[in-house]
């Protein structure tokens, strides 16, 4: 009777790597499709070419929750499947590689950086909201420096025009989706450590 448990506790660390591949996977292609449903929420803005969107959100939870690989993995996949053609960017653009190029390109493009940065800086202590909202306001000032950089290029206007179309709107409701998904995230977290 006493050999029976020991055979079972051997097999189960040989059953857990086989397991895990396809639990990864299923994180990252989770993670970029959460980001595409949340692209759907779009509101544009007249008075700029950026639309106001949940993906900024969606991104921040997603490096939250998987951490910095899994998390960059589901980004870099969103933004092969959108440049595959696929709809998920926002459905205020013209999607595929047009979109990557356009005025949300900049932050499109740094969205794998994004979730990997907030991903590495949370998992310290991933239960905790205060460093989980300080991973994801990095995280945002990554996002928009790049969002604005690109506008200054694509459209040749100075730091103050780009930051007239790509930041000064959005920024009441980018400190809520910060607030939002580090607080879902370290709920999740605390509540892991209980269980």
């Amino acid at each position: 009777m006493r050999n029976e448990p020991e055979s079972v506790v051997a097999v189960a660390p040989a059953q857990a790597p086989s397991l895990a591949l396809p639990y990864q996977v299923l994180l990252v292609v989770s993670g970029s499709l959460l980001v595409a449903l949340a692209a759907r929420v779009s509101l544009p803005l007249p008075f700029t070419p950026v639309p106001l969107t949940l993906q900024n959100f969606a991104v921040l939870l997603v490096g939250l929750l998987l951490g910095r690989r899994a998390g960059f993995a589901a980004l870099a996949l969103y933004l092969a499947e959108g440049a595959a053609g696929l709809p998920v960017f926002s459905p205020l653009g013209p999607g595929g590689i047009a979109q990557l190029l356009g005025p949300t390109g900049g932050y499109l493009m740094a969205y794998p950086v994004v979730a990997y940065l907030a991903g590495w800086l949370a998992e310290s202590d991933r239960a905790s909201f205060l460093r989980s909202a300080l991973a994801a306001t990095v995280a945002e000032v990554v996002l928009f420096a790049a969002g604005v950089s690109w506008l200054m290029l694509l459209f040749h206007v100075p730091f103050s025009r780009a930051a007239q179309f790509g930041l000064y709107p959005f920024f009441f409701a980018e400190v809520m989706k910060v607030l939002l998904a580090a607080g879902i995230a370290s709920r999740r977290f605390a509540a892991q450590a209980r269980v």
